[in-house]
């Protein structure tokens, strides 16, 4: 019999979307709704503290700065796929964000007159990114936990891993867990929940993010019944630390850094004359990888081709303040004081910009169930984010699905119950299924498997047969891999948990090639050698994923044009 525990709201995932979402819901509540914070990690080892550069919002209009410019930028930055109601949303609830984390006592960096600092991050035509020197993620994280911290109604559930939503006729009824502990299943009963647990993570093999960072929610989502959009944009960030990956923030650009090839060239003047090193990182990461397609990349470790961000071009006291985080993990990690040596770098895998599919207030499909952050496809990303909007989108989604998600509790508050069947039918596939049973194939090679095909045939470029053989060989390995669990324990059973993780990667991996072989055309970070122009008159529309147990049912979605019509992207 699955074990019962009852919240008026869950969200999975402890991020600053998830943090967000359970202050707001505490907030509109009263702290009379009970709260639970489901998170497989500590908290404080959520991803969203490895942010570095900022966090965008229009802050100063006095100075030339308008939400229209934030909006022009964001829209133009998105290859104009995102839908325009929503990025004007975004854009007035971003500056009310930063004061609100500045009240709880977020620690911006200041100006001289002590106004908050900003920016210019890639894109942008104002210095409109807030920062705290280069560790925005790490204060905003901290500040949203000890403000969730003075809430006595939000429970957290650290190192629980979230396994499955529950659903009902259509309707959010909870989800289920495991507590990694002991591994003990649960069912986690609830009127509205949100998942708040990132995008799909590591399924390349250079990559900025954790290892904890896999595509668990998406994929809990997607199974239940809540559509994917917009999942064949992947963004590929141009300085990955090599041969790492760690991200090296586009702040270092943005303070004056320089992008330079084998031959010591500022190669970006034939790619985007006028923006340079501050265009988006789509059309610099396509340059960087052209270079080096082209001879101009530099022998790396490994055989790992890279070229140079050249920060000694900063005076050395401005690097040692605004971008402190930056030269420690230079000095610790590769040996190299980026005061007076050239970091190698090469592009890496950053962000998703597609996710769940969600209404401008979050909503999913599945009434009762919200997604925010990066987990989410509002759309404000389209095609391409442009930087520190991922931060603002983070936490305006957060507050905005919290407080939907707290209302759609109080609506119901005595409509409750789970389908006990489901969740029992779960906890049999995982534990029956899985545990003690031994693979076919190890699960780890498994995962590499699956890195390798996403980096060989889903990379910065793509064309319709190495899509194809990318989702054959997907196939193969869905048909023929049986991913058992031979660790019996059930205490800390991390090969269990990785297991499930890698199940889950598999699957979106596939969600994401299908998406990038079915858009014929080259817009954002999706650029097809076989199709290398834009067609507004075809693929002005988003690609909407149903889960089917043949594969994915593939539907469309419009783009909301408000003000900004379609034009020629040049930086």
């Amino acid at each position: 019999m699955v074990e019962i525990l009852k919240h008026d709201v869950v969200i999975v995932g402890s991020g600053l979307a998830g943090l967000r979402a359970a202050i707001e819901a505490s907030r509109v509540s009263n702290g009379k709704l009970s709260v639970a914070v489901v998170t497989k990690t500590q908290v404080m080892r959520s991803h969203s503290v490895s942010a570095e550069g900022g966090t965008a919002a229009v802050l100063y209009t006095d100075e030339g700065d308008s939400f229209e410019s934030h909006m022009y930028d964001t829209v133009k930055g998105s290859d104009f796929l995102a839908d325009q109601d929503a990025v004007e949303l975004f854009v007035h609830e971003a500056p009310k964000e930063i004061l609100q984390l500045e009240h709880w006592g977020m620690p911006w960096s200041r100006r001289e007159d002590g106004r908050i600092a900003q920016r210019y991050f890639g894109g942008m035509t104002y210095p409109r990114t807030c920062f705290a020197e280069d560790k925005v993620g790490f204060f905003e994280m901290s500040t949203l936990y000890d403000t969730c911290l003075r809430w006595d109604n939000i429970t957290f559930y650290q190192e629980w891993f979230g396994v499955s939503v529950l659903v009902e006729d259509g309707r959010f009824r909870g989800i289920t867990a495991i507590e990694m502990k002991t591994g003990d299943f649960y069912a986690i009963e609830a009127k509205s929940g949100i998942i708040a647990t990132g995008g799909a993570g590591r399924l390349y093999s250079f990559a900025t993010f954790g290892h904890s960072s896999t595509p668990d929610g998406l994929w809990m989502a997607y199974r239940a019944g809540a559509p994917l959009k917009d999942m064949e944009f992947v963004q590929f960030h141009p300085t990955g630390l090599i041969p790492s990956g760690i991200l090296i923030t586009e702040a270092a650009r943005g303070e004056g850094g320089i992008l330079l090839n084998a031959k010591e060239e500022r190669f970006l003047k034939r790619y985007a004359p006028k923006k340079m090193e501050l265009a988006p990182r789509d059309i610099i990461s396509r340059a960087m990888y052209q270079e080096m397609l082209e001879g101009r990349g530099v022998e790396g470790p490994g055989g790992m081709k890279h070229l140079w961000l050249d920060l000694t071009v900063i005076e050395p006291e401005r690097l040692k303040e605004r971008l402190a985080g930056i030269r420690e993990i230079c000095l610790k990690l590769a040996g190299i004081d980026p005061i007076n040596e050239r970091i190698p770098v090469r592009p890496v895998a950053h962000y998703y910009m597609g996710g769940i599919h969600t209404d401008i207030r979050g909503a999913t499909p599945i009434a009762g169930l919200w997604a925010a952050g990066e987990a989410a496809c509002v759309t404000i990303n389209g095609a391409n984010r442009l930087g520190s909007n991922s931060t603002t989108e983070c936490l305006v989604w957060g507050k905005i699905t919290g407080a939907e998600a707290a209302r759609f509790a109080m609506e119901h508050k005595g409509d409750g119950g789970i389908p006990v069947e489901q969740a029992e039918a779960e906890e049999k596939r995982i534990f029956d299924g899985m545990l003690g049973k031994a693979p076919r194939e190890n699960p780890y090679e498994i995962k590499r498997r699956i890195q390798r095909i996403m980096d060989e045939h889903c990379y910065i470029y793509r064309d319709g047969p190495g899509l194809e053989e990318g989702l054959r060989k997907l196939r193969e390995i869905k048909k023929e891999a049986f991913m058992g669990v031979e660790d019996t324990s059930r205490v800390y059973n991390t090969n269990l948990t990785n297991v499930l993780e890698i199940e889950a990667m598999l699957e979106i991996s596939q969600a994401i090639m299908t998406a990038a072989l079915h858009r014929t055309e080259s817009r954002g970070a999706q650029y097809r050698t076989d199709y290398p122009k834009r067609d507004d008159e075809r693929w002005l529309k988003h690609i909407l994923l149903r889960y089917t147990v043949e594969g994915p049912e593939i539907g469309y979605a419009p783009v909301k044009i408000t003000r900004f019509k379609p034009e020629e992207r040049k930086y």
